[in-house]
């Protein structure tokens, strides 16, 4: 098992539950270790010139895939999964930031109301994808099943191994119709998650991101990251592949989440040299990335 996928003892776990979010001062022990938690490769956070250069030229050549998509008739699903607090907004803000919202939209659904709970599962997520020439980017996902309702009790193990079982099967049915289909889940360090979980408590300007479930979740990590090991192991697939973006830093993650879809697919105009290449020091799929879970490649 990986540096990345070894689990907290039970006090570790217990000492985290009882972390006061309210006080105002982040515990030094938590703050001194939360960007290399996780195993995370990189000492420093990138310098925000940088970032800024990089994601502006990102950006042009977001707009360039855009406009092949449309003229194409193709139709792209991005989809974002990843633990609590892992920057699955930002990323999506950054990737929507300058395209045409007529031919773009962003998926992030409420709990289902009582006539959605009685439909077929996968339904009230069919009804948001994309039309031909369009994209959409989905903030949360199908896998709400597989993580937060597994883990939280709001589905049975039942539902869950159906779930686990149909995902794939419904994911070929949409790559099989012409659906470019992106799975990117971004990860991050335990106490990259407190640090970032305190901020929101104590920032009016993001409080509202911090919910009773997040605060109910904090003592299930490693539920978590068990029901995450599941998830990757039945689905991912060769036609619907995960690929995980180690995200205790924003800005290389939300860089690593554009350029990964731009380098998937071919379009008029596009300029390598700008898209640069993946960083597969936390970027990639198979045991490293998907926390040791068998029979995931």
């Amino acid at each position: 098992m990986s540096k990345r996928s070894k689990q907290h003892s039970p006090q570790e776990e217990a000492a985290h539950a009882e972390i006061d979010l309210d006080r105002p001062e982040l515990p030094k022990s938590i703050e001194k270790s939360a960007l290399g938690s996780g195993g995370y490769p990189y000492q420093e956070k990138l310098k925000r010139k940088r970032y800024e250069r990089e994601l502006l030229a990102l950006q042009i050549e977001l707009l360039k895939l855009q406009a092949h998509i449309k003229s194409a008739g193709e139709r792209l699903v991005v989809v974002f999964e990843g633990r609590d607090s892992a920057g699955k907004g930002g990323c999506i803000l950054r990737f929507s930031q300058h395209l045409n919202p007529r031919h773009m939209h962003i998926v992030a659904l409420p709990k289902p109301n009582t006539r959605e709970r009685g439909e077929w599962y996968f339904q009230r997520y069919v009804r948001h994808l994309p039309t031909r020439g369009d994209i959409a980017l989905f903030d949360r996902s199908w896998y709400n099943r597989a993580g937060v309702e597994r883990v939280m009790g709001f589905c049975t193990e039942e539902e869950a191994a159906v779930f686990l079982r149909e995902a794939p099967e419904f994911e070929s049915m949409l790559v099989r119709d012409g659906i470019r289909l992106f799975k990117i889940f971004l990860d991050i360090g335990r106490e990259m998650q407190l640090k970032r979980f305190h901020s929101r408590r104590h920032d009016p300007l993001k409080r509202w991101k911090l919910s009773d479930i997040d605060l109910k979740a904090i003592g299930k990590w490693d539920a978590f990251t068990r029901a995450q090991g599941e998830m990757f192991r039945f689905t991912h697939t060769p036609t619907s592949p995960w690929v995980v973006v180690l995200a205790n830093d924003q800005r290389r993650a939300r860089l690593e989440s554009i350029r990964l879809v731009l380098t998937a697919i071919d379009y008029e105009g596009k300029e390598t040299k700008v898209v640069g290449e993946i960083d597969h020091k936390i970027v990639g799929s198979g045991p490293q990335f998907f926390h040791g879970s068998e029979g995931a490649s």
